[in-house]
């Protein structure tokens, strides 16, 4: 089977899902923004052929790439992207070359959050009541009509870059001008979803559900977005199978068929607070933030291989574990700067160093990253324990013991 793959390299986990492909069998080609010599050896072995263009998003450049490709006689299986920005380009050069794979309409409302909402609620799936407004008037009336907290966010960002909550007219006011709503940018308003917010991640096989994980926010992703203080977590249940679980996994599938999401990977966000479970959001894509490695540690199995089997040969290789459950806790410094040094470290390592799968612990000296630049700007660990409980509390314990420190 041969395989395109957007832009191998950058970030650098991308090259997981080039050896994946390869290690599946697959011919990859590789289409990238880098020179050929700039990749490293391994990614480059695992690559039948690369090319470089002047964007992977620029549409016209990757039609070009892909058309080369075909033109020198390759038959192309399937053309994929992982990163959020570059759905709908890939989705677009598919349908002009004749490319299975992920159609536009479905990247288009797996993208824009008001159409995608709009769809899901004429099937009957629980969501926040939205709007798309093109103007601070459109904002001020869904307002008017829905009363606060509202949620404002681009209509196709990803995770809570760019988001922002108004709790009253004078905070709306405020977010038309931070949002670029009173500069002419469109932005997506929702209502505020009062309660616990977790995702749900899978690999789909023609439409069908071929690997599931549910992971949990602590705090909520727009609280931790907004204070420093905070030491967000992400923890991965290995409970899946428990009935409490059963109506987001029939959501999941509900809302996949709705969207005609055939063989990808997807990541839905999803709510359950007083007014029960209210769908989120939905990308045909990865999760980010590395959560397939910590799918990885939980499950003693390699993700990237399962998806890689799913778009070569339409099938799974082999069963999660739910041995652990696994998460990560974003380390964040105390102040902007540069990075001094840590305190508690050694104390959760003697603690905890049997659970520890992976830490990360930029060097001092190293410039400090905003809070919303996301979970894995700065200092982070990832951690697993057969009782989900039990690893909740060591979670707790880290996020309490380690400190970042700041020069």
């Amino acid at each position: 089977m041969n395989i395109i793959f957007v832009e191998p390299a950058f970030p650098n986990n991308q090259r997981e899902f080039v050896r994946a492909l390869h290690a599946a069998g697959a011919n990859v080609f590789g289409i990238g923004e880098r020179p050929v010599e700039y990749l490293p050896d391994d990614l480059k072995s695992w690559m039948t052929d690369y090319v470089q263009i002047r964007s992977v998003v620029h549409e016209s450049s990757l039609l070009a790439a892909v058309k080369a490709i075909q033109n020198a006689g390759v038959w192309v299986d399937r053309l994929e992207a992982t990163i959020e920005a570059h759905i709908m380009a890939a989705a677009k050069v598919r349908e002009a070359t004749g490319i299975p794979g992920t159609s536009t309409e479905t990247a288009f409302l797996c993208r824009d959050k008001p159409a995608m909402k709009e769809a899901l609620r004429k099937a009957g799936i629980p969501c926040a009541q939205s709007t798309r407004a093109r103007t601070p008037q459109d904002a001020r009336d869904f307002a008017a009509a829905v009363g606060y907290p509202l949620i404002v966010k681009p209509p196709d960002g990803a995770g809570a870059a760019g988001t922002f909550r108004a709790d009253d007219d004078a905070g709306l006011e405020r977010v038309i001008q931070d949002s670029g709503l009173a500069d002419g940018h469109t932005v997506a308003v929702e209502e505020f979803i009062e309660g616990h917010e977790g995702f749900i991640d899978t690999i789909t096989i023609a439409g069908d559900v071929g690997h599931e994980f549910i992971t949990h926010y602590y705090p909520n992703v727009l609280e931790a977005m907004r204070h420093r203080w905070i030491s967000p977590q992400m923890v991965a249940t290995n409970r899946i199978d428990e009935p409490g679980y059963r109506e987001v996994r029939e959501m999941t599938r509900k809302v996949i068929r709705i969207l005609d999401i055939g063989t990808s990977a997807t990541h839905m966000e999803w709510f359950f607070g007083p007014k029960g479970l209210k769908f989120s959001e939905i990308g045909c894509r990865p999760p980010g933030v590395g959560q397939w490695d910590v799918y990885n540690a939980a499950n003693d199995f390699d993700l990237y291989f399962e998806w890689a089997c799913a778009l070569a040969h339409g099938k799974t290789h082999t069963p999660p574990s739910r041995r652990f459950a696994a998460g990560m806790i974003a380390l964040r410094p105390e102040g902007d700067g540069r990075i001094s040094g840590y305190s508690g470290v050694d104390e959760i390592g003697n603690r905890f160093g049997d659970c520890i799968v992976a830490a990360h612990l930029p060097d001092p000296g190293t410039p400090t990253q905003p809070v919303e630049a996301g979970y894995m700007a700065n200092a982070w660990m990832r951690v697993r324990h057969p009782d989900y409980d039990a690893l909740r509390g060591i979670l707790d314990t880290i996020g309490q013991t380690v400190k970042v420190h700041v020069g």
